[in-house]
C-alpha cells in the first residue's frame, strides 16, 4: 500500500497508546479515519482532537471480542466512507502471573482481545476488502495485526500474554500466505513492539465485568505486573516512533515490523534450541537479577 491520502482507515484500541498515535500518523497523511475502543471518555477525547486537527473521523465503542460489534464497526465504516483501506487489529491488554495461577476469566479475557479480537477484524475486513477490490482495479489494502516480542520468545510469569500473542504472528503469517496465495491486491503485517510506554500495562482499568477479577491478584501476578509497570515505562522507543515505522513498513510493503530489532538475539537463540532439540534456555542469563527480583516479590526462596 503506497498512498494513504484520502483512504479509510480502521483502528481498533484507538483511543490510546499505539492506535492512538496511529491515528495521528494517519489524520497527517489525509486519511479518514474509524477508530474503535472500549473506553468511551478516551474515545471521545481522541475524536475531538483529531477532528480539531481537521481529520474527518467516526468513532465508536466496540469490545473487539464480539463479532457482532467488529461487524457494526464495518458497516459504519461503510455507511460513512464506502471501502475500507487500512486496518488496525491493534486493541490489546496483558495479565500476567505463573501461568496456572490464572484463572478461567483471565483466560477469556485476553484470549478475547487479544486473539478473538484479530480474528473477528480479519475475517470481517478482509472479505470487505475483497469485495471492494474486485469492483475497483486500482484498489490497494493492509492489514497490520498488533502482536509483541511475546509472540516470539516466552518469557516466565507472562503466560496468558504469550500464548495470545504467539496466536496473533501465526494468525498473520497465515494471513499474509493466504493473500498471497489468491493474489489479492492486500498487504499484511505482524507488529512485534518490546517494552513501548502505552497504557497497555494498566489495561485491567477497562476489565469487562463479565471477565472480573473474582479473587485477589497471587503474589506471581503482583511480581509481574510491577516488573512490567517498570519495563514498560523506561521504555526509551516512544508509540509515536511505533506509529511511525508501522507506517513506513506498509508502505514498503514489509511484513514483520520490530520497536526493538536487538530484542531478535533471543528470538534466534529461541529458534537454535528448537533446531537443536535443546531445553528452552533462561531468558534471563544475561540479566539474573531480573529473574531473582521476581523470585524474590513471589516469595519463592
Amino acid at each position: 500500500m503506497k498512498t494513504f491520502r484520502d483512504k479509510v482507515v480502521v483502528i481498533t484500541g484507538g483511543a490510546s497508546g499505539l492506535g492512538r498515535e496511529f491515528a495521528n500518523v494517519a489524520a497527517r497523511e489525509g486519511m479518514k479515519l474509524v477508530l474503535a475502543d472500549v473506553q468511551a471518555d478516551a474515545l471521545e477525547r481522541a475524536a475531538d482532537a483529531l477532528k480539531a486537527q481537521g481529520a474527518r473521523v467516526i468513532s465508536r465503542l466496540c469490545d473487539v471480542r464480539k463479532g457482532e460489534q467488529v461487524q457494526a464497526l464495518a458497516d459504519a465504516a461503510i455507511a460513512e466512507f464506502g471501502a475500507v483501506h487500512l486496518v488496525f487489529n491493534n486493541a490489546g491488554v496483558g495479565s500476567g502471573g505463573l501461568i496456572w495461577e490464572n484463572t478461567e476469566a483471565d483466560w477469556e479475557w485476553v484470549m478475547g482481545v487479544n486473539v478473538w479480537g484479530v480474528i473477528h477484524g480479519v475475517r470481517i475486513f478482509t472479505k470487505l476488502m475483497l469485495e471492494s477490490a474486485k469492483s475497483d482495479p486500482s484498489f490497494e489494502g493492509h492489514i497490520v495485526n498488533t502482536a509483541s516480542m511475546a509472540g516470539l520468545v516466552n518469557a516466565p510469569a507472562m503466560g496468558v500474554y504469550n500464548v495470545s500473542k504467539h496466536a496473533v504472528v501465526a494468525l498473520s503469517e497465515t494471513l499474509y500466505q493466504d493473500l498471497q496465495l489468491v493474489g489479492a491486491p492486500i498487504g499484511a503485517s505482524v507488529l512485534c513492539p518490546y517494552f513501548v510506554p502505552t497504557g497497555i500495562s494498566q489495561s485491567h482499568r477497562n476489565r469487562p465485568e463479565d471477565v472480573r477479577m473474582t479473587q485477589g491478584p497471587t503474589a506471581s501476578q503482583l511480581a509481574a505486573q510491577a516488573m512490567t509497570d517498570k519495563a514498560v515505562s523506561s521504555g526509551k522507543v516512544s508509540a509515536q516512533d511505533v506509529a511511525e515505522m508501522t507506517f513506513k513498513a506498509i508502505a514498503d510493503g514489509d511484513f514483520y515490523i520490530y520497536s526493538h530489532p536487538g530484542a531478535l538475539a533471543g528470538v534466534q537463540e529461541r529458534m537454535e534450541h528448537i533446531v537443536a532439540g535443546t531445553n528452552p534456555g533462561d531468558p534471563y542469563a544475561a540479566a539474573p537479577h531480573v529473574r531473582e527480583g521476581l523470585r524474590a516479590k513471589m516469595k519463592l526462596g
